[in-house]
């Protein structure tokens, strides 16, 4: 079993520039900063939710538009998620969640079994054309989880079962994700080396 479940990986291109590390056997503590506050706080919130700790810097051409920095930052942290995952001995594999925020509500499930995958649906008609924090479009939800599981190699679908506030829709999203993968991360006793019957994730 891998001891140091942590990875470092860095992302530049001509649009933006990003160093994310992460630890998943930490306790949840994040520092990032990537331009776009709203993103800020929706990645401050998988980490403290994952148990992940988090640290991302990232700069970009926010001024153009968010996509750009977002689906990045999503990147790497897929890249950084599959190499910290190592073999993946002695994990439990799935994790699932139900999530609450006010009004919202989100159910989330994840495989990190490599093979990528997403589901994504029942956001409300609108919810991808809502402005939160100023440069933070809806639309980016769902691409934000597509580009960190097609590079972190998990299936993940994500289901809103509920919500009105366009915040919480999103919020309740990233918590869902979060805790979910807390539990798809979680080392367990009593996994005896790879949890799949094929001897390879």
């Amino acid at each position: 079993m891998t001891s140091n479940r942590t990875a470092t990986v860095t992302r530049s291109t001509s649009e933006s520039s990003v160093e994310l590390t992460l630890d998943l056997d930490g306790t949840g503590k994040g520092d990032v900063s990537t331009g776009v506050r709203f993103y800020d706080h929706m990645l401050l919130s998988l980490a403290k939710h994952s148990l992940i700790d988090l640290t991302v810097r990232a700069t970009g051409d926010v001024d153009v538009d968010a996509h750009h920095t977002v689906e990045d930052v999503a990147i790497v942290l897929g890249d950084a998620l599959r190499e910290a995952l190592g073999d993946k001995s002695g994990i439990s594999r799935f994790g699932d969640a139900t999530v609450p925020l006010d009004e919202a509500l989100v159910h989330a499930v994840v495989d990190v079994a490599g093979r990528p995958y997403v589901v994504h649906s029942g956001e409300p008609a609108g919810q991808e054309y809502a402005v939160i924090g100023g440069n933070y479009i809806g639309s980016l939800t769902r691409h934000v989880f597509e580009s960190f599981a097609f590079h972190a190699g998990i299936a993940l679908h994500v289901r809103v079962l509920g919500g009105r506030d366009p915040h919480h829709i999103v919020e309740a999203q990233f918590k869902a994700v979060a805790r979910a993968l807390r539990a798809a991360i979680a080392r367990d006793p009593r996994v005896d080396g790879i949890p799949s019957a094929k001897g390879a994730l």
